[in-house]
């Protein structure tokens, strides 16, 4: 049975290897006249709004054509263009533009490229290359981003035939495709889940390393580890945290259970809580008063210092049964796996305003997850935390306490 089983699947395989490679690139060339518009003559996108398709996988350009045509993959214009096409017509377009090519992009659209990169970005942020090619090639588990070159290979020239080329794409084209990703406005498990992870600041520094990767290529990839270097405002918080130390400990680290550990916690997002308790935005009868006599720089000041120091994570059991609600949630019960925001090593998100769960207080974690559940604590982004908390029992609320309370 095995023999038949394997058997069958190797005629298979072999039928669709048939299939893609029956395209006619020359009939494919005539059928490509109404794609120029966009695509240009030679594949090259007209605008960075449009991908350059010359070269591109021929397997790639077929599937997303007939994902246009049954609306797997949604857009006005592509949708109704995909919608006339015949299997043999999106085999053969797919043999012409991968044919063509892709080293004609690099002349006439780099100085474009660059720019158009430029303006997707916001007019504060320049975008950072070697940040993008170190995103590219490593990910960040910390953000749970998986590296992009597994799929898309050294410089976006991918050898596995249903994932795309980046190489010579247009990077507005990729910027804007890694945004439908992130937005859900493109469906893709995998791609909804690192694009959705990355900030837009991300998304323009992976544009701009496909502007030109080859000024990059000898910068070698690394992870760059957040600094909490001593400044002025470390030192200046340090005196103003002495108020603090009785709740959460001298250097950040609480040693009373139901107070939180601040030690080693984004700054911004300290900054936005002592915010929130002194507009009444968050409640809470001790850190109402603690915070209405805090400035702006008080609350800058008090959340570098914090930020700086080291947390002291205490050696407990954890809990296998929270391990797999933190890392897979429940499908069933709609519960949101926390890794997504939290991260792998449970360090949260700076930029995105997820904060560092690791190591936290067992007792804190417990009551928190409890104050979302019920909608005591509601100053969550987008009503988040209360939406998964309130599908969490009990016994869920304090098995996620435990494994995270141990988390290093």
């Amino acid at each position: 049975m095995k023999h038949i089983l394997t058997s069958l699947i190797l005629i298979l395989l072999s039928m669709n290897i048939a299939v893609a490679a029956s395209g006619d690139a020359d009939a494919g060339k005539a059928k490509a006249a109404t794609c120029a518009a966009c695509h240009g003559a030679d594949g090259i996108g007209a605008s960075d709004s449009f991908p350059n398709l010359a070269g591109q996988h021929a397997d790639y350009i077929a599937k997303q054509l007939n994902a246009f045509k049954i609306g797997d993959r949604k857009d006005p214009l592509m949708a109704p263009m995909a919608a006339a096409l015949s299997e043999q017509d999106m085999a053969d377009l797919a043999a012409y533009f991968s044919a063509l090519p892709r080293n004609g992009a690099s002349s006439d659209s780099g100085s474009e490229n660059t720019a158009g990169a430029a303006n997707s970005a916001p007019v504060a942020y320049v975008p950072n290359p070697a940040a993008g090619k170190s995103l590219y090639e490593l990910g960040d588990a910390s953000r749970s981003i998986g590296a992009c070159i597994g799929c898309h290979g050294s410089e976006g020239n991918s050898e596995v035939l249903i994932y795309p080329n980046l190489a010579n794409q247009h990077p507005e084209y990729i910027a804007k495709q890694l945004m439908n990703f992130k937005h859900k406005d493109r469906v893709n498990y995998a791609m909804n889940q690192f694009a959705g992870a990355m900030t837009k600041d991300d998304i323009a520094d992976m544009a701009a390393y496909f502007a030109d990767p080859a000024a990059v290529a000898n910068v070698v990839s690394r992870r760059v580890m957040p600094a909490a270097p001593v400044t002025a405002e470390v030192i200046a918080g340090k005196a103003k945290a002495a108020t603090c130390a009785a709740c959460h400990g001298a250097d950040g680290n609480s040693p009373v259970a139901l107070y939180p550990k601040l030690a080693g916690q984004s700054a911004d997002y300290i900054v936005k809580q002592l915010q929130e308790f002194k507009t009444g935005t968050r409640k809470d009868p001790v850190m109402g008063p603690m915070a209405a006599a805090l400035s702006e720089q008080d609350m800058l000041e008090i959340a570098s210092y914090y930020a700086a120091q080291k947390i002291a994570v205490a050696d407990s059991a954890g809990s296998e049964i929270g391990k797999k609600l933190y890392f897979g949630g429940n499908v069933k019960r709609k519960i949101t796996a926390c890794v997504a925001c939290h991260g792998v090593n449970g360090k949260g998100m700076n930029k995105a305003g997820f904060p560092t769960i690791a190591g936290q207080n067992e007792a804190y974690l417990k009551a928190q997850l409890m104050k979302f559940k019920k909608g005591e604590r509601n100053n969550d982004y987008n009503t988040m935390m209360q939406s998964v908390a309130s599908k969490l029992s009990v016994s869920d609320i304090e098995e996620l306490a435990k494994y995270m309370a141990s988390m290093k």
